[in-house]
C-alpha cells in the first residue's frame, strides 16, 4: 500500500551568533549551514497495519510524514502510495489520506467546529449522504456530540484532538498519518482515542502510521515498529520479537500465608522478601516464569502472583543506545 525507496531531504539552516554585530553580519552576509534530515529511508507498509515510527527528537519522523503526505519534495528518492507519488499527485493523493499533526491544527480557530467540518466537506467533495454518515459516527465515537458547535478556541485540548481526528476522517481515507496525536492529552482522553484508531483500523481497514514519543501509544497500537534516527532507518520489526530480544528478564511477586522457609531457585534473584511476600527477578534464558509459580506453589501457600514485564520506555531507551542516538 505504500512503497517508500530510498528518501533523502535536507534542509539549508541559517546560522548566526549572539550580539548586534552578529545580526548585522548575517543580514549582509549569512552563514548556512546543511542538515541531512533523511538520508535513504526505504519501506514497505501492507494495508491495515498499525506501525509506529519512533525515534528521538531532530530523528526526521515528521519530516518523513510530511513527505509522504506531500506537503514536502525530497531531494531524492520515490514514493508510491496507492498509485500516486505525493507530492506530484497532490490531488488525487490527499483523497486517500488524513494526516492529524498534534501541535497544528487544520480546524478553524474562531468559527465552531461544525463549521469547519462543512468547509472540509466542500473541499474534499464529499457527497452528502457519506458525509452525514461519517459525521454520525465519529460523532458518537468520539463523542463530539457536545462540541460542534463550540468555536475551537473555546475547546480544551483533549477536546481539539478529538476533533482533529474526526475532520482527518471525513471523507473517509484508506491511510491515517498521526504526528503526536496524544500530545498533552489527559489518561481518559488518550484511552479514547486509543480505542478508536484501534476501531477504524479493525473495521474500516484504515493504515494507520503513528508518530510519537509516547511509548504507550505504541505498545497499545502497533505490531510493527520503524527506528528512526539522525536521519536513516536503524530497524524495522515486529514490536514482540523487539521485547523478546530485549526483555530478558521478569519481576514476579508472590503473595502468600506467613513462611518461614528459605526460597532458593536456579535461575532467579531474590529483590526483597518478607514473611508474607517475596519478589524475584527471573532469568527468562535460564527458567521460565511457569516453572518459577510451580516450584513456589510446593513450598509455600500463595495468596496472589503478579508478572511484571520491562517497561516499553526502557528498551527503546537500551535502542537508542545501541544505536548511539
Amino acid at each position: 500500500m505504500i512503497e517508500v525507496e530510498a528518501l533523502s531531504k535536507s534542509f539549508k539552516v541559517a546560522k548566526r551568533g549572539a550580539g548586534v554585530g552578529a545580526a548585522l553580519k548575517s543580514l549582509f552576509k549569512p552563514d548556512y549551514s546543511r542538515v541531512q534530515a533523511l538520508e535513504n529511508i526505504s519501506f514497505k507498509i501492507d494495508e491495515s497495519q498499525i506501525v509506529g515510527y519512533i525515534g528521538p527528537n531532530g530523528a526526521g519522523k515528521s519530516t518523513t510524514i510530511k513527505i509522504i503526505s506531500g506537503i514536502l519534495v525530497p531531494d531524492s528518492g520515490k514514493c508510491n502510495i496507492l498509485g500516486n507519488t505525493p507530492w506530484k499527485n497532490r490531488i488525487k493523493h490527499v483523497k486517500n489520506i488524513g494526516v492529524v499533526f498534534g501541535q497544528r491544527s487544520q480546524l478553524w480557530w474562531d468559527v465552531p467546529v461544525i463549521d469547519s467540518y462543512n468547509l472540509l466537506k466542500d473541499i474534499y467533495k464529499i457527497p452528502d449522504k457519506d458525509f452525514k454518515n461519517n459525521l454520525e459516527l465519529l460523532t458518537s465515537t468520539l463523542d463530539l456530540s457536545g462540541l460542534l458547535t463550540t468555536p475551537v478556541r473555546q475547546l480544551s485540548l483533549g477536546q481539539r484532538m478529538r476533533c482533529e481526528i474526526a475532520a482527518s476522517l471525513l471523507h473517509s481515507p484508506k491511510i491515517l498519518f498521526l504526528d503526536e496525536p496524544t500530545i498533552g492529552l489527559d489518561a481518559v482522553s488518550k484511552i479514547a482515542v486509543r480505542n478508536f484508531i484501534k476501531t477504524i483500523n479493525k473495521e474500516k481497514k484504515v493504515t494507520v502510521i503513528l508518530t510519537t514519543h509516547d511509548m504507550n501509544d505504541i505498545e497499545a497500537l502497533a505490531d510493527r515498529i520503524i527506528l528512526i534516527g539522525k536521519g536513516r532507518l536503524l530497524l524495522d520489526g515486529n514490536l514482540t520479537d523487539l521485547k523478546n530480544k530485549y526483555v530478558t528478564h521478569k519481576t514476579l511477586t508472590v503473595y502468600f500465608a506467613e513462611n518461614h522457609e528459605d526460597i532458593d531457585i536456579e535461575g532467579t534473584t531474590i529483590l526483597s522478601k518478607s514473611r508474607e511476600r517475596l519478589s524475584l527477578s527471573v532469568d527468562l534464558n535460564k527458567i521460565k516464569v511457569s516453572e518459577v509459580i510451580g516450584l513456589l506453589s510446593n513450598k509455600l501457600d500463595i495468596i496472589d502472583v503478579s508478572v511484571d514485564s520491562r517497561p516499553i520506555e526502557e528498551i527503546i531507551v537500551d535502542l537508542y543506545k545501541e544505536y548511539q542516538i
